[in-house]
């Protein structure tokens, strides 16, 4: 077997414009770490992907050797599933190159891409399209779960702008997804995640943004938290349409020069409203919440769209150990408020914090039938309880907290499903919770394209039977 191996790695070798790399070679300690540092597996191979062809040789490869296949884009997910133990790792991060047509509002990129990269590229003409709130989250992973930041409420989901993807299929073919060609799949892989195939290129729809737009930060301290996440959820449930919000319960109040010094690393909840319409629209919103539930401090600023969108990068640094679970409210009555302020409490790290965001607005409107997106498209919370600790020993006892936390909130939630790219752990009952009704489909579309399940490094959907 093992030379067996040898013999198919050669070949790979040369059939491969990229590079292929084994725990022998130079650069194997670093091309095999992802953003989370608690995530310590080895791969017998990665394949540095140069293109779709070297995609294509891998797998060949991986399926002959009867190895199992993990892609990787950004590196950027909770669950570590970019990384094999002893597999095969396709590394798409040299495939970043990106196309802007400002004329048509449209853009391609590679697979590699991370969203600074795709937002620095759109941002020269004023464009962007909706993204996550960490720019170094890789586009790949963020737009297959669904997708969504700051422009959400204005222009629905990543995967709802998607316009088109280029796929190697489980079986060595490359084909192009959209509602044109391939629809089922197209259908499929907005939302559905990295079930079906390994999508080496995105489209997507831009639309005008910044280049700047107004931030104001606003924070709470914990003793006063029962009235501050009742004052948040009132503004953020009635917002202008050209107004989002992101939501940081139990935060650490960060050590930035605009935070009083005496109130830094003090816990407490943290609320960002972002402006993109009338800079008065924002500033009344603002004005309103000021004078109503005065926070502890606060600090407005214009900014470029672009710093917006790594506002949060330190929060969550490359390298951290970090897990999480999450859930999704339909609303924050008295008793989920009195339950999220006592779990936000009993964090150990100061790192770790409850992430929510309100899915509204545009995303609404989408129907929930036209992307296979898990959930409903109702107006709702996401929320993710985040443990974040320097290093995987100090990580252990974090998650416990948010084991423990998770099942505190859950009286409050809809179900047991949520958003899938927030789901770290294998659990094939919250997959199923969160696709629902579209599991059914899903599985048949993963019958035809991956009958195999050779792709089933993900939150995974089984083949239909048969």
């Amino acid at each position: 077997m093992v030379e067996l191996v040898r013999s198919g790695l050669e070949g790979l070798r040369e059939s491969c414009a990229g590079r292929v790399v084994t725990p022998r070679d130079a650069g194997y300690e670093v091309m095999r770490k992802v953003w989370n540092g608690a995530v310590d597996r080895r791969p017998g191979v990665i394949v540095r992907c140069a293109g779709p062809e070297d995609a294509e040789a891998a797998i060949t490869f991986a399926r002959q050797e009867d190895l199992e296949i993990s892609v990787r884009g950004g590196g950027h997910g909770f669950g570590g599933t970019a990384v094999t133990e002893g597999g095969v790792m396709l590394d798409l991060g040299a495939l970043r190159m990106i196309d802007v047509d400002a004329a048509s509002r449209w853009a391609s990129c590679g697979a590699g891409a991370t969203w600074a990269d795709l937002d620095a590229a759109t941002q020269v003409y004023g464009l962007a399209t909706p993204g996550g709130t960490i720019s170094h989250t890789g586009i790949a992973g963020l737009t297959l779960g669904g997708g969504f930041g700051w422009l959400s409420r204005e222009h629905g989901l990543t995967a709802d702008n998607l316009e088109s993807a280029d796929v190697v299929l489980a079986d060595g073919r490359q084909v192009h997804a959209s509602a044109r060609e391939h629809d089922d799949l197209f259908w499929a892989l907005r939302g559905g995640g990295g079930n079906f195939g390994v999508v080496t290129a995105f489209a997507f729809r831009l639309h005008p943004v910044g280049p700047r737009v107004r931030v104001a930060l606003l924070f709470w301290e914990a003793e006063r938290g029962h009235e501050a996440v009742a004052a948040i959820d009132r503004a953020v449930t009635t917002l202008p349409g050209r107004v989002s919000a992101l939501i940081a319960f139990g935060m650490s109040a960060p050590a930035a020069p605009y935070v009083p010094e005496e109130h830094r690393t003090r816990p407490g909840h943290l609320l960002i409203l972002a402006g993109f319409g009338p800079p008065e629209e924002h500033a009344s919103v603002v004005a309103a919440l000021e004078d109503t539930t005065p926070p502890l401090f606060s600090h407005t600023a214009s900014m470029p769209y672009s710093r917006l969108q790594s506002l949060l990068d330190e929060s969550t640094p490359w390298g951290v150990a970090a897990y999480e679970k999450a859930l999704d409210l339909p609303s924050l009555g008295p008793d989920a408020i009195a339950t999220l302020c006592e779990q936000a409490a009993l964090k150990g790290s100061p790192m770790s914090f409850l992430p929510a965001f309100r899915l509204d607005g545009a995303f609404s409107a989408v129907p929930d039938e036209a992307t296979a997106f898990g959930g409903s498209r109702e107006p709702h919370y996401t929320m993710s309880i985040v443990a974040l600790a320097p290093t995987a020993e100090a990580l252990e006892a974090e998650c416990a907290w948010v084991r423990d936390a998770w099942s505190a909130m859950l009286p409050h939630a809809r179900d047991t499903g949520t958003y899938v790219n927030f789901i770290a752990d294998q659990d094939e009952d919250r997959v199923r919770a969160s696709y629902g009704g579209k599991y059914a489909r899903l599985a048949a579309i993963k019958a035809e394209y991956d009958p195999d399940n050779v792709f089933h490094l993900n939150a995974n959907i089984e083949p239909a039977a048969g």
